[in-house]
């Protein structure tokens, strides 16, 4: 049968991401998105934080970001779920057995839960360190996700704190006791904290680099890309690597996932220094050439916009080559950019990063 991911619900939520075989990435995105939704709010309840810290924690994450790590965390899932099981849209022959079938689901399956949990986890951590690099201390923006920075709708300590508990959340949603989610489970929590715990650390040391990178001139891309496997990529990793643990990815899908995600985490970089020098300032929802006004070691500045575009289209290409073979999907050729995703979560999602705009 054929579910509308957007806008069917059961008596205890949304649809789960993962149950309907994958028909469309703005079905599967804008069901993740209504879940994601749903949990920052039992979070926030969960939390109990004082104001003016709520407002703005709710301010930062719940404004009109792409989610692209969110989403990774589910498509990573949900692709690793469909190879493993190879479900079928037959599964279900009536609306009522779907229905008592998600209620189940829901209620009880934890994989999924811990899923939500890591989804979770990866955009607190993500929305935090935007909050800090926004701070007039680091790059002293006033325009993020197309509304006013935390510090300028609120003010600077306000701003500092929420990023503080953001990321304290981070962690604490992994194995946090909340309601309309399962109880976690301790041996997949043991893994996402395994993964998740070394990339945040990666990732503030990849900002430190890219701050110490501003006082040096012609730097080379070696060093470039060392800086951005860390500062953007090692966030990247670890959402592909948990949502595949969630859903019991085998070492080899492991390997491949991370293989995939090195490529992906890279090219998703180069690309947002080409927006950054190509797109409006209202297309982005935060200021076009931040980048060159902060004088910044940036792939467009190496490369040309021309030939940093071609670099990200290959990085994005051997990205989506190194997991397909894991995904059971037919092999990229060198004229067919597009093979192999219209019914798989995850490479979909590399078509979707590749055609972004913001």
């Amino acid at each position: 049968m054929t579910v509308s991911l957007t806008s069917s619900t059961t008596s205890t939520g949304v649809i789960p991401f993962d149950f309907v075989s994958f028909q469309s990435t703005e079905q599967f995105h804008g069901a993740m998105r209504e879940q994601l939704a749903q949990d920052i709010e039992v979070l926030f309840a969960y939390a109990k934080l004082p104001s003016p810290l709520l407002d703005a924690c709710r301010y930062v994450m719940t404004g009109q970001g792409k989610l692209v790590r969110p989403l990774m965390v589910a498509s990573a899932f949900a692709s690793i779920n469909s190879s493993n099981n190879a479900r079928t849209d037959e599964r279900n022959d009536d609306i009522d057995t779907l229905d008592a079938d998600l209620d189940a689901l829901l209620e009880n399956d934890s994989d999924y839960d811990m899923s939500r949990r890591a989804a979770l986890a990866v955009e607190l951590l993500h929305t935090y360190s935007l909050v800090h690099d926004d701070l007039p201390c680091m790059d002293d923006d006033e325009l993020r996700r197309g509304q006013p920075t935390a510090h300028i709708a609120f003010d600077e300590a306000t701003a500092l704190l929420a990023g503080d508990v953001l990321q304290t959340l981070a962690f604490e949603v992994l194995t946090a006791e909340m309601p309309t989610f399962a109880p976690f489970d301790a041996n997949i929590a043991s893994q996402l904290m395994a993964i998740f715990a070394p990339r945040a650390r990666r990732m503030v040391s990849g900002q430190m680099l890219d701050l110490n990178a501003e006082a040096s001139t012609n730097i080379a891309q070696d060093d470039l890309e060392a800086i951005h496997r860390d500062k953007t990529g090692a966030l990247i990793e670890a959402a592909l690597l948990m949502g595949g643990v969630c859903a019991g990815a085998t070492a080899p899908q492991r390997m491949a996932l991370q293989e995939c995600a090195q490529y992906i985490g890279l090219a998703f970089q180069v690309q947002d220094d080409v927006l950054d020098v190509t797109m409006t300032t209202d297309t982005l929802g935060k200021p076009a050439g931040s980048d060159e006004k902060l004088d910044k070691s940036t792939y467009v500045k190496l490369m040309g916009v021309d030939d940093a575009t071609s670099y990200a289209q290959s990085l994005f290409n051997d990205g989506r080559a190194a997991i397909s073979h894991e995904l059971h999907s037919r092999e990229l050729s060198d004229n067919e950019d597009t093979v192999g995703t219209a019914n798989d979560a995850l490479l979909a999602l590399i078509e979707w990063l590749w055609s972004r705009k913001k």
